[in-house]
C-alpha cells in the first residue's frame, strides 16, 4: 500500500481513507494520537514520543541507583549483599519492559494502525495472563536457585544472609515487577508515553522517603534492614500496577478493554512471545558483553577494572537513551505497518536509526575528546584516569555503533523480523570473548580488550542492517 493509504492531517475525524479500507476486515476510525502516528512529520513525531520515553528510563535508572545508595548507608555487608541481586532484578525488568514489553508495544501500536481498537484492547489482558505465569515463575526460580548462585558468587557470613534475605523479599514480588512492566507496555503502544512518566515519577516521589524509613526506621519504628529496600520497591510497583489497571480498566484512554476475561487466541500470545524471546537474547548478550569485558580487565589489576568500571558507565547509559529514540521509532513503524503506510515505516525506520546513531555518536566523541571530564567524577587516581581515557579514546568514536544497532533491534521488534539483531547481538558478545582471550593468550596490555569492544559495536550495528535495506518484513 503506498501513498494512497496515507491519511489527511485536516479530516475533521481521523479515519483510516478508503484505498486501506479495502485491504482491513474489519476498518473503523483512528484516534488522535494513532493518526498523529500516521500523518505528522516523522522526526518531530519520534522527538515529541522520545522525551517522555527517555525521562522514563532514566528516572527507573535513578531509582535503581537511589535504592543503591539508601542500602549501602546501612554498612559494607548490606552493600556486597545486595550487589549480586540488583543486576539479577534489571535484568527481570530488561526482560519484562524493553524484550516481551516491546513485544506487546508494537503489537498494540499495529492493531490500532488498523484502526481495530478492540483487538488492540485485549492486550490489556494479554498482559495480565502473560504477567502473572512468567512472575510466579522468576519467583520459584529465584527461591530455588538464589542462595547456591550467591554462595558460588563468592559470597559469604553476613552478607549472604543479606543477599539471601533481600532476594527472597524482592522476588516473592516478582508478578508485581512483570504486570508493572507489561501494562506500562500496553498504554505505550497506544503512543501516550505522558502517562508512563507520571505513574514512574509520581511512585519515585513515593519511593524516596519510603525506602529509608523502611531500611533504617523512623517514629518508632525500628526499620527492615536492607530488605526494607526491597519492600518499598514493591510498594513502588505495586502502586504502579494499580495506576495502570486503573488507567486502562477505567477507559481513560483510546483502549477499552472488557472487564471479563476475552476469549483470547494462543497464537496471539505466541506471536508476543516469540519476539519478548528473540528480543531477550539481545537485552541478556548485551549484559553478558559487558560482564565478559569486565572479567577480563580484571586481569589487569584493580586500577584496571576501577577504570574500566567508571568508562563502561557511560555505555551502560546509552541503553536508556538509544531506547527512548528506539522505542518511539517502534510504535511508529507499527502503526503504519497496520495501516499499509509501507514506505513511511521504512523512512521512519531509517530517520530513527540516524537519529540513535547520531546521539550516541555525539557523546561518544564528546568523550573521546574529554575522558577526564567523565572518569574524574569517579576517581583522581592517575592509573584509573589513564585506563578510562583509553578506553574511551578506543571505543567512543564507535558509539554511534551500538545506537543505529538498539535501534535497529526496536525496528525488528516492529516488523517482527528479530533474526539480525539477534545474530548481531551474538556476534558482538562473541567477539568480546575470543578477542579478549587472544589477549590473555598473548599477554597483551589490557587496552588491546577495548579494540575488541569497539570492534564488536561495529558489528552490532552493521550486522542489522540487511532487513532495512532489503526491506524485510515491510512488505
Amino acid at each position: 500500500m503506498q501513498a494512497s493509504c496515507v491519511l489527511s492531517p485536516h479530516a475533521r475525524k481521523p479515519s483510516l481513507p478508503k484505498a486501506c479500507s479495502k485491504a482491513r476486515a474489519r476498518p473503523t476510525e483512528v484516534d488522535a494520537r494513532t493518526h498523529m502516528l500516521l500523518t505528522r512529520p516523522i522526526a518531530p513525531t519520534i522527538l515529541r514520543l522520545a522525551i517522555p520515553n527517555a525521562t522514563v528510563m532514566i528516572v527507573q535508572i535513578l531509582i535503581g541507583l537511589l535504592e543503591v545508595y539508601f542500602v549501602s548507608r546501612a554498612g559494607v555487608d548490606a552493600l556486597a549483599g545486595v550487589a549480586p541481586v540488583f543486576p539479577l532484578v534489571s535484568l527481570v525488568v530488561a526482560v519484562a519492559q524493553g524484550a516481551l514489553g516491546g513485544g506487546i508495544v508494537t503489537t498494540v501500536a499495529r492493531a490500532l494502525g488498523t484502526g481495530r481498537t478492540g483487538e488492540a484492547s485485549e492486550y490489556a489482558w494479554y498482559a495480565v495472563l502473560l504477567g502473572i505465569p512468567l512472575g510466579l515463575a522468576t519467583t520459584a526460580l529465584m527461591a530455588a536457585l538464589g542462595p547456591t548462585l550467591y554462595s558460588h558468587m563468592g559470597i559469604s557470613g553476613n552478607a549472604l544472609e543479606i543477599a539471601v534475605s533481600y532476594s527472597f523479599t524482592i522476588f516473592a514480588g516478582a508478578v508485581l515487577i512483570w504486570l508493572f512492566n507489561l501494562l506500562m507496555a500496553v498504554v505505550r503502544g497506544t503512543g501516550n508515553l505522558q502517562v508512563p512518566v507520571i505513574v514512574v515519577c509520581g511512585g519515585a516521589l513515593i519511593l524516596v522517603p519510603l525506602s529509608p524509613v523502611l531500611i533504617f526506621g523512623a517514629l518508632g519504628f525500628e526499620g527492615l534492614g536492607p530488605s526494607g529496600g526491597a519492600v518499598a520497591m514493591l510498594v513502588y510497583y505495586g502502586l504502579g500496577t494499580l495506576a495502570y489497571a486503573a488507567y486502562l480498566w477505567g477507559r481513560f484512554g483510546v483502549l477499552k478493554p472488557s472487564f471479563g476475561l476475552p476469549r483470547l487466541s494462543l497464537v496471539q500470545a505466541l506471536a508476543v512471545l516469540r519476539v519478548g524471546g528473540m528480543s531477550a537474547v539481545v537485552s541478556a548478550t548485551t549484559n553478558l558483553t559487558l560482564a565478559i569485558v569486565t572479567a577480563y580487565v580484571a586481569l589487569g589489576g584493580v586500577e584496571a577494572l576501577a577504570g574500566y568500571g567508571a568508562a563502561s558507565r557511560l555505555e551502560f547509559l546509552l541503553v536508556p537513551l538509544a531506547y527512548g529514540i528506539g522505542g518511539p521509532v517502534g510504535i511508529v513503524i507499527s502503526a503504519n505497518l497496520g495501516a499499509g503506510q509501507t514506505e513511511r515505516a521504512v523512512r521512519a525506520s531509517w530517520i530513527g536509526v540516524l537519529m540513535a546513531g547520531a546521539m550516541t555518536e555525539l557523546i561518544g566523541l564528546t568523550a573521546a575528546a574529554f575522558p577526564q571530564a567523565w572518569i574524574g567524577i569517579f576517581s583522581q587516581d592517575p592509573s584509573v584516569l589513564q585506563v578510562g581515557a583509553e578506553y574511551l579514546h578506543r571505543v567512543g568514536p564507535f558509539f554511534g555503533f551500538f545506537g543505529i544497532g538498539y535501534a535497529l533491534y526496536c525496528v525488528g521488534q516492529a516488523t517482527r523480523r528479530m533474526e539480525a539483531s539477534v545474530f548481531a547481538a551474538l556476534f558482538r558478545a562473541a567477539i568480546a570473548v575470543l578477542g579478549g582471550l587472544v589477549v590473555v593468550w598473548l599477554k597483551a596490555d589490557v587496552a588491546w580488550n577495548f579494540i575488541a569492544v569497539a570492534l564488536g559495536m561495529i558489528a552490532f550495528g552493521l550486522f542489522a542492517l540487511p532487513p532495512l535495506i532489503s526491506r524485510s518484513g515491510y512488505e
